[in-house]
């Protein structure tokens, strides 16, 4: 473990002004804090903090930062409270310990809707203070170079985690350093064998070709030289991971890579970096394609560089990035440069980002976002994506992702614009919307006036902005259709439990799903984003439990022996009234089939699972689902008809799902709770009566019992 005096050396090496005294009563502090706790590789557990803390000083950050390192766990996981850090240490470090704990209580990795409002915490606390990010990216840095200490299947899961989460935020704030190491380190415990594989064939590599690197370095430095360009360059075979990544995305093999190896050229100047390019392109050929200026063109956090990848010796590609020692710190640290020092002094780097503005401009687009699914899609997209450039017929240069199409950069333009789309040109040449743009291209928007945006473009856009709007024009376009047909279903299902959809229950049902209004319920009810028993159990728990608890209770299933549980089957869902055929599932009970399910061919080679049931007549439960697939005219109140249709005879819906929306009809999916089999018909004969009603049938998947038989 390093010791105190070792750690406020190496903050002295680059601020001589730091305050040690406070650094050194952090070192005690949290030294006496985490007495008696050990790592699980059986460490005193305080080398992890101050391990943290002299990653941190390779950033040359402020003292407030490596304090805070040395003391990020004491709040979580000793007795000191916020109060004590805030009197000893100053309520900045209480507040960025107190982020880091909150942080560290995230479950990033949990399921869609939890991560969605985890995410949504994560960048509260980065809205507050950048630098507590930049303590849990050391801290799960230092984690994950000391991983193998703990168990296998929790290695997996904080590996996934770092790969999916921590390594794209890391790369998003412009510290590629801090992504590479993340994502090898993930690397290695995911996929041991095929790092191991690449590892060796470098090591091949290098005993068939000797040291490239060193060779094309000083090939360079000589070019550099006779040009008389002060410049200094530096050579490195890419990370595992970074080339596995390569292969997946090309689909070859390592043999027919080519940019395995990249160099960089720091220069005196900016006018430097440009005389640099030009030296290597007269040396080496340039590939075309491969080249990217983001001096001119920065990107968001502050990164900037010329990218371009040469043909080196013996015809192998080589990829180059030149800058200036000023945008290397920045390329090095991103937006933690902010708060570096050098020389002493607060670094006063021009390319340095804002932090407050870059936090801005990330999350100025979730603002908006309402719905969970939505939220984690902007997210994702903002994280994971590189940038493509394209520019305004006026020369304006518009940021999207890549993989980014005309629809999205109409909507980055202004959601006016992309809401009138009609058609775009690019480089003057009129192209489909869904066209994927690529960099350097002109986009040309070509609007009309009465366009509104189609539920098809949810399939061209992109961007979490582009389809948010999409997504809310259209949700407006039909808002009053949806809310008829919203509150026909709420009638419907409160009267199947004897209640009544009034004003005030539905608003009661709003305010419980954080629904902003009645109006806003029906709507999303109607359009089927929540569903009958979402809004039914947000307003009467007790009776929605108690149905589902009646149903469970009664021994509606005559055939299995006592204590047996079972399950309907939702590849044929078995009604009362069908002959039905039990399948034992280990450690799940008994599987009920209707007796003509195709899924049943699964287990024809194994008869002792097969049980032989049958419903009891008079002790059915009070409804079973069941799926319908109807077809229906696109014409207003005809879904409102349907659902009344089905009210009238004493079912309810549960559940609508939308599986093809075209100009004319509509496919829907329609969960439906029945009594029998005859009560099903019935409804069916009704429905088929209905001119509107293009076609229903009772839908069965066979897939998804073969699903639940693979689970096994």
């Amino acid at each position: 473990m390093i010791a105190s005096e070792d750690l406020v050396a190496l903050v002295r090496n680059y601020n001589p002004k730091t305050n040690e005294t406070l650094i050194r009563a952090a070192y005690d502090f949290g030294r006496a804090m985490h007495d008696g706790q050990m790592r699980h590789s059986g460490e005193p557990y305080f080398t992890h903090p101050v391990a943290v803390a002299a990653i941190l000083t390779e950033q040359q950050l402020d003292d407030a930062t490596i304090i805070t390192a040395l003391l990020h766990d004491t709040i979580e996981d000793t007795r000191a409270s916020y109060k004590d850090i805030a009197e000893r240490f100053g309520s900045d470090v209480a507040e960025l310990v107190d982020g880091v704990t909150k942080l560290t209580n995230l479950q990033l990795s949990s399921s869609e809707t939890k991560q969605a409002e985890n995410f949504r915490k994560l960048f509260m606390a980065m809205s507050k203070d950048l630098r507590v990010i930049l303590v849990k990216l050391a801290d799960r840095l230092h984690n994950m170079r000391t991983i193998k200490a703990m168990r296998p299947e929790k290695q997996v899961q904080k590996a996934r985690e770092t790969m999916d989460i921590y390594a794209p935020l890391a790369g998003r704030m412009g510290m590629q350093w801090m992504r590479e190491e993340l994502e090898d380190l993930a690397f290695r415990v995911l996929n041991p064998e095929g790092r191991a594989s690449i590892i060796r064939r470098f090591i091949n590599l290098q005993k068939e070709t000797g040291d490239v690197i060193h060779r094309i370095t000083g090939d360079m430095r000589d070019e550099l030289e006779k040009a008389d360009i002060d410049a200094e360059v530096f050579g490195r075979a890419k990370k595992p991971y970074s080339i596995w990544r390569k292969m997946q995305d090309k689909g070859v093999g390592f043999s027919r890579l080519s940019d395995i190896y990249g160099f960089r050229v720091i220069t005196r100047s900016e006018m430097d970096c440009y005389r640099a390019l030009g030296v290597i392109h007269q040396r080496w050929r340039a590939v075309p394609g491969r080249f990217k200026d983001y001096v001119s063109q920065p990107k968001s956090n502050g990164y900037r560089s010329i990218h371009t990848t040469v043909s080196g010796r013996d015809g192998k590609r080589v990829e180059v990035q030149i800058r200036t020692r000023q945008m290397h710190d920045v390329a090095e640290t991103g937006v933690a440069a902010h708060w570096s020092y050098r020389d002493g002094e607060r670094s006063e780097n021009p390319f340095a980002v804002d932090p407050a503005r870059w936090i801005a401009s990330l999350t100025e687009q979730f603002d908006s976002e309402q719905d969970h699914d939505e939220f984690l899609e902007a997210v994702k997209l903002e994280m994971y994506s590189d940038k493509v450039f394209c520019f305004t017929p006026k020369g304006d240069v518009v940021k999207l992702p890549r993989g980014a199409t005309p629809l999205d950069y109409a909507y980055a333009i202004h959601t006016r614009i992309g809401s009138g789309c009609v058609g775009a040109k690019v480089d003057g040449i009129r192209v489909p919307l869904w066209t994927r743009l690529k960099n350097g291209q002109s986009v040309e928007i070509i609007t009309a006036e009465g366009q509104t945006p189609q539920a098809t473009w949810l399939d061209i856009a992109t961007t979490g902005k582009a389809r948010t709007a999409i997504r809310r024009a259209l949700r407006e376009a039909g808002r009053e259709r949806f809310m008829r047909l919203g509150a026909e279903l709420a009638r419907s299902a409160f009267e199947h439990l004897g209640k009544k959809a009034t004003d005030k229950v539905l608003e009661k049902a709003a305010r419980t799903l954080r629904i902003e209004d009645r109006q806003e319920l029906l709507a999303r009810l109607g359009s089927a984003e929540i569903t009958t028993r979402e809004v039914v159990h947000a307003v009467y728990p007790e009776l929605d439990n108690a149905r589902g608890a009646e149903v469970d209770a009664q021994r509606a299933v005559v055939g299995l022996e006592p204590g047996q549980g079972f399950t309907r089957a939702r590849c044929c869902q078995p009604l009362p009234g069908e002959r039905i055929i039990g399948i034992t599932q280990r450690g799940k009970g008994v599987y009920v089939h209707a007796i003509d399910c195709d899924s049943l061919a699964t287990w024809e080679d194994q008869p002792d699972r097969w049980v032989d049931l049958r419903w009891e007549e008079g002790a059915h439960p009070a409804a079973y689902d069941a799926t319908l697939d109807l077809t229906i005219g696109n014409d207003a109140g005809v879904l409102g008809r349907v659902c009344s249709l089905i009210g009238e005879r004493l079912a309810n819906i549960s559940n609508l799902d939308f599986v093809d929306r075209k100009p004319d009809f509509f496919r829907i999916h329609m969960d439906v709770e029945f009594r029998d089999v005859e009560h099903l018909h019935s409804v069916i004969s009704a429905l088929e009566a209905e001119s509107d009603v293009a076609s229903v049938y009772r839908r069965r998947d066979a897939a998804l019992g073969a699903v639940s038989s693979a689970a096994e």
